[in-house]
């Protein structure tokens, strides 16, 4: 029964084999490409709904039981965020099959979609901290062909600070996996929690908690932010609503995942430095969206912030500010998607990033308009769209704990985004158009569509918030009870 565990990454990376076969055919790598994601999309759901039925689901690999063996561990945090990639990048193919033009198609598009697709569910779905660095590694290798897909003079000077950056943070990460083994001889998740709460998180295994935090926070844009905002803005709509609905959420879910379940000994040095990263990466990310004038700029520095303010929870380290970081993130990656095919669509229409040199575009793109307004609204943690829900429970932790910091600097930064998202509104949709009607560009139905459905999809989590509600719970649950976890993957060993 625990077979199917593995398709959600199998399924991604066979799919993209066919694909590569198939390249002269782009109508049929089309529709295989999105049929896949539903597919995943249908089995993620039906998985989380068994978590609830039966528990957190494993499965080992070749029958080695753990922690011996390859292991896939299945609970309601990775199985939500398997779902919710599955559905976004569905609608990203829909956006790319009237955005990414014939060229790229050609050049294995969809294939290495799928390849990135399967690093991420592996990341999420992996139960030992080596297998989390291989499928890390299957990401950034379809993520660097992505980010270079076409070879514009942006795109490449872009790809080569990303790589450089990745690499150096992967070497990083094999140098910390290296001396977590050396101190504790084993690297199951399950098992590591055992055998450090076994031994006690000393100076030593502290230390190592501190460089998987660099790590991580090189991957998912905490304080280590450098590289994002230029690595996102430059390769297409399409890829770049992948980059940042995903890759950064990838460095979040590690980091909740380590930090709740292994090193959480010693809260008052690994999660006051996040709390101190998360502050800061808030306070950098609302000054560089309120400081650039291109759309791409804004949106991507909106990722930064997002990525503190999620952290905050981790932070914090409550079940009420985990349930709320969960919620965000989910909103998150919806509303990110969303913002970055809004902007694309935006340049398409204008031949231009920069908000000043556009004007009225409502008048000639009302639907598009609006659609823009409900994203701002949303991110900003407007009742009743998505974001609301994540930002009330992590305030309430906050205050819970007497984190007064943090939350004043979350709440100031959800001014910052309400501010550049509407200093975007104001001069993009606003005032006097700019396009005749003799010039007016018509807005395919192509890249509609998927923002509608993204704008309908936040929305719907806002409003029906209890929809998701028992899997958000039971996954905070397991992360700050990591007990629940333990029993699940080793039972009664010891």
């Amino acid at each position: 029964m625990n077979n199917i565990l593995v398709l959600p990454m199998v399924i991604p990376v066979l799919t993209g084999i066919i694909l590569v076969f198939l390249r002269s055919f782009v109508r049929i790598q089309r529709w295989i490409s999105f049929a896949a994601m539903i597919g995943i999309a249908g089995l993620s759901l039906y998985i989380l709904n068994q978590i609830q039925a039966e528990g957190i689901l494993h499965l080992n690999f070749g029958g080695w039981e753990p922690p011996y063996g390859i292991l896939f561990v299945a609970d309601s945090f990775s199985m939500l965020l398997v779902l919710t990639t599955s559905i976004i990048t569905a609608i990203c193919l829909l956006y790319a099959f009237s955005s990414i033009g014939k060229e790229r198609e050609n050049m294995f598009f969809y294939p290495f979609v799928h390849f990135l697709v399967a690093g991420v569910n592996g990341s999420f779905m992996t139960g030992d901290l080596f297998n989390l660095f291989v499928c890390f590694e299957v990401m950034l290798v379809a993520s660097y062909v992505l980010i270079s897909l076409g070879g514009k003079k942006l795109q490449l000077k872009a790809a080569i600070k990303y790589v450089a950056i990745n690499v150096l943070s992967s070497w990083f990460f094999l140098v910390a996996i290296a001396y977590l083994y050396g101190t504790v001889g084993t690297l199951n998740f399950a098992h590591l929690s055992q055998r450090i709460a076994e031994v006690g998180q000393g100076p030593l295994l502290t230390t190592i908690s501190i460089l998987f935090l660099l790590v991580f926070s090189l991957k998912a844009g905490l304080l280590l932010y450098f590289w994002l905002p230029g690595s996102y803005s430059a390769p297409p709509p399409a890829i770049a609503a992948l980059f940042g609905a995903l890759l950064t959420k990838v460095g979040i879910y590690a980091m909740f995942r380590v930090f709740t379940l292994l090193f959480y000994h010693e809260p008052t040095i690994t999660h006051t430095i996040i709390g101190v990263m998360a502050g800061i990466t808030m306070i950098g990310g609302s000054l560089g969206a309120i400081a650039y004038k291109d759309i791409r700029q804004v949106v991507s520095y909106n990722v930064v912030i997002a990525v503190g303010f999620i952290l905050v929870g981790l932070a914090i380290s409550t079940q009420t500010a985990m349930e709320g970081s969960i919620y965000y993130l989910v909103h998150d990656m919806i509303v990110k998607a969303l913002l970055f095919l809004l902007a694309g669509t935006i340049i398409a229409l204008t031949g231009t990033g920069k908000i000043d040199k556009m004007s009225g575009l409502i008048r000639n793109y009302p639907l598009l308009g609006w659609l823009f307004f409900i994203a701002t609204l949303s991110l900003a943690g407007i009742p009743p769209l998505s974001g609301f829900i994540g930002k009330i429970l992590v305030g309430e932790g906050a205050i819970e704990t007497g984190s007064y910091v943090l939350l004043a600097l979350a709440f100031i930064s959800s001014i910052f985004v309400l501010y550049s998202l509407l200093r975007v509104f104001m001069n993009c949709f606003w005032g006097e158009t700019i396009i005749s009607e003799e010039d007016e560009v018509p807005l395919k139905r192509g890249l509609l569509i998927p923002c509608v459905l993204l704008g309908v999809g936040t929305a719907l989590l806002g409003v029906g918030a209890e929809s998701i509600s028992t899997y958000v719970n039971d996954a905070a649950n397991t992360l700050v009870n990591p007990n629940i976890y333990i029993q699940a993957i080793l039972g009664d060993q010891k």
